[in-house]
């Protein structure tokens, strides 16, 4: 099958096979309890199930699972066969319920739940999300039916990711229709939030990872000295994309178009090794889903090739970190997006309500939205002068600011810069019409076109937290400004004002500047916008009052979800930095001093050998490097025991936020301390005796 058109979504139980599969009076009712969420009855789910299963045995399936995505961050499954008792001649019939379709059950106290569940209240249940296609995943036990789920506990509380983003979904679609009604559109039925999420990672030789302990326990280097050459010369960014790696995203792209996932861009990134892929926009869960995938086919079709795919944010000391833009707007059922400001954005009233509603959203919650991207790897990335800084702004572009400013300045905006004609000065390229703004790409919350790209997410993250607050914070934004004007005698003067207030109120998130600057922070400060630099300094964004008043509002999150999740985040912040302090140790202890002491025997022996043979021989060069990577030694052992005596500290620490702090406060500078005389001999100890691949090995050979 070399036609796209002819096998993509061939392994998706979607919309054509349900079409085909169900009675016209089943598919209906399904489809009524996707758009609306009317109950669906036993009696459709049975048929529901049973059209599932058949479909999936066709395609040599044997086995299903509650496909469900925890606190984690990852996905989780268990696989079930389809057979059931056998019957009296002794064979087994192939069944799927209705029942067994909707609802799952799991362990809710084996995973994360920051409480919600002790260990002897073990049940947790798994329920099907209609909204989500179910689809056949290959495996070594060959083709899985996936049925996409949501995870709670016994008592109703949310365990996974995916409930919460269900949650904010329906918020959102409810406060978007009501500012859709106040200008007169009572044709759309549901506004729904579309993700487009662009996912940045690394390739290297599997056998250059197997011989490095670090990249295996945690996923990033945490020794490693800077290579002769590294993306100084930009030529890996869009560059010819070599052999092995092109089929190796031939495979990755085929693989995510069976399952329905509409991976459209692939190229070589910034960094040496670096790559991303891009697909086109999906509804948020779907978007969250098929990230999810994206992420495994990548590890999967890696390991085919003699790969290993890296998702850390910063697996690299001193190149780009990797990052995932969570591209977002807000369509209709029938096809209007809110985000569109069309050519002449001052005459469109509702585009500059709903972007004045999300700049109040951004401003009053950008704390929460700092949080809702932060995780230990990608402090490393976060403001390093090569992704958004940790200060929350957002960027409009010389056009939608230049419309702002005049609303701010007047109540009103008359005119909007337009795009000019672009000319290259070469009489055979064409002339066409630029856009009318520029791009930033330090801003963490920029406008582009149509949507806003938020940038700051992490690499390895789940997009579901991210799109979980932009939907919630835009909601309570929508929420107040249709109860501010629904009940306006002339609704045009009202809205017009309205807007002009929430932007005269909350320009302050407005940086169309260098957010990578010495100068925005100092002038961040002064408008008083939230830093935080460290996932440790974010997380308590979560239990804040007006968070809580936020998520509890429109039945997100309850007060004690937020504080499972708070919980949750600085134990896996411990955990994280623990890991990797141990890593450290180890090498350290076991690989990288040994190797060491063995280099500095051979140039200590060479100076004696030297001396017996000629003792008249100049073996100041002997001597001078036996004295530097002598002084290196003894600073790598000092600093060693200092983090074997920090990570004891901060690991006997009860409770999980003082534990998180502890960690960050006296085992992470103590690494540091460690890697800046490891990474001092590296450079200059002989290469035969160095125990681990280097940057250039690895970066430059695959």
């Amino acid at each position: 099958m070399y036609d796209v058109a002819d096998y993509f979504g061939c392994n998706v139980f979607g919309e054509a096979e349900m079409r085909k599969c169900l009675s016209q009076e089943s598919y209906e009712a399904l489809r009524e309890t996707i758009d609306t969420g009317k109950e669906l009855s036993l009696k459709v789910a049975n048929e529901v199930a049973e059209a599932m299963k058949n479909w999936a045995v066709e395609r040599g399936a044997t086995h299903y699972t509650h496909w469900f995505q925890p606190l984690t961050g990852a996905t989780a499954e268990k696989h079930d066969s389809f057979i059931s008792a056998p019957d009296g001649d002794g064979r087994v019939v192939m069944e799927l319920s209705g029942k067994e379709l909707i609802k799952g059950e799991t362990d809710g106290s084996s995973f994360p739940s920051g409480g919600l569940r002790s260990t002897f209240e073990a049940r947790g249940y798994t329920t099907w999300d209609c909204t989500s296609p179910a689809f056949l995943k290959d495996s070594s036990a060959g083709p899985i039916l996936c049925i996409p789920t949501a995870f709670c506990s016994y008592t109703g509380e949310a365990l996974d990711k995916k409930t919460p983003l269900l949650r904010s979904m329906e918020a959102i679609n409810a406060q978007a229709i009501r500012i859709l009604r106040l200008f007169g559109n009572e044709t759309s039925k549901k506004v729904v939030p579309s993700v487009g999420a662009e996912q940045e990672y690394f390739l290297i030789d599997r056998g250059k990872y197997l011989q490095r302990e670090d990249m295996i326990f945690t996923g990033r280097t945490l020794f490693g000295a800077k290579p002769p050459k590294g993306q100084e010369m930009d030529d890996h960014y869009f560059g010819k994309i070599r052999e092995r790696i092109g089929a190796f995203m031939k495979d990755v792209d085929r693989e995510l178009w069976r399952m329905g996932v509409t991976a459209k861009t692939e190229h070589n990134e910034v960094a040496p090794a670096q790559h991303e892929l891009a697909p086109i926009y999906a509804p948020a869960n779907v978007a969250a889903d098929h990230n999810q995938l994206v992420m495994e086919t990548l590890k999967r079709m890696a390991k085919r090739h003699g790969l290993r795919c890296l998702l850390s944010e910063k697996p690299f000391e001193g190149v780009n970190g990797s990052g995932k833009h969570n591209n977002w707007s807000l369509t209709t059922d029938d096809g209007i997006n809110l985000l569109n400001p069309g050519k002449t954005p001052h005459k469109n009233a509702q585009f500059m309500l709903v972007l004045a509603c999300v700049i109040e959203a951004v401003d009053i919650h950008a704390a929460l939205l700092r949080e809702s991207a932060a995780d230990a790897g990608n402090d490393l990335r976060l403001g390093a002068d090569e992704a958004p800084p940790a200060i929350i702004s957002i960027f409009l572009g010389d056009q939608l600011q230049d419309v702002v400013e005049q609303y701010i300045s007047t109540g009103n905006a008359t005119t909007s810069i337009s795009g000019e004609i672009f000319k290259s000065g070469v009489s055979t390229l064409p002339d066409f019409v630029k856009d009318a703004t520029d791009r930033n790409r330090t801003s963490p919350f920029a406008f582009t076109g149509n949507k806003f790209e938020f940038r700051s997410v992490g690499s390895n993250d789940s997009i579901s937290e991210a799109n979980v607050v932009l939907n919630a914070i835009v909601a309570e934004s929508f929420c107040k400004a249709a109860d501010a004007l629904e009940g306006a005698e002339n609704k045009e003067d009202a809205i017009r004002e309205y807007t002009a207030k929430l932007l005269r109120e909350h320009k302050r998130i407005l940086f169309n500047g260098d957010g990578y600057s010495a100068e925005w922070v100092a002038e961040a400060k002064r408008r008083g916008l939230p830093n935080s630099p460290t996932m440790v300094d974010a997380v308590p964004a979560l239990t804040e009052e007006s968070s809580v008043k936020l998520f509890e509002r429109f039945g997100i999150f309850t007060a004690v979800e937020l504080a499972s999740r708070a919980e949750i985040a600085y134990e896996n912040y411990a955990k994280t930095i623990n890991i990797e302090a141990l890593t450290m140790i180890e090498m350290a202890s076991k690989q990288i001093i040994p190797a060491v002491i063995r280099y500095v025997s051979v140039l200590g022996g060479s100076v004696n050998n030297v001396r017996t043979a000629c003792p008249d021989a100049d073996v100041s060069v002997q001597r001078n490097l036996l004295k530097y990577c002598s002084e290196r030694l003894k600073d790598a052992s000092t600093a060693l025991n200092v983090l074997k005596n920090s990570q004891d500290t901060a690991s006997k620490t009860k409770d999980a936020e003082e534990r998180a702090k502890s960690y960050r406060d006296l085992v992470i500078p103590a690494m540091k301390a460690l890697r800046r005389p490891v990474d001092e001999l590296e450079m200059v100890v002989d290469k035969t005796y160095w125990p681990m691949p280097t940057y250039g090995d690895i970066l430059f050979e695959v």
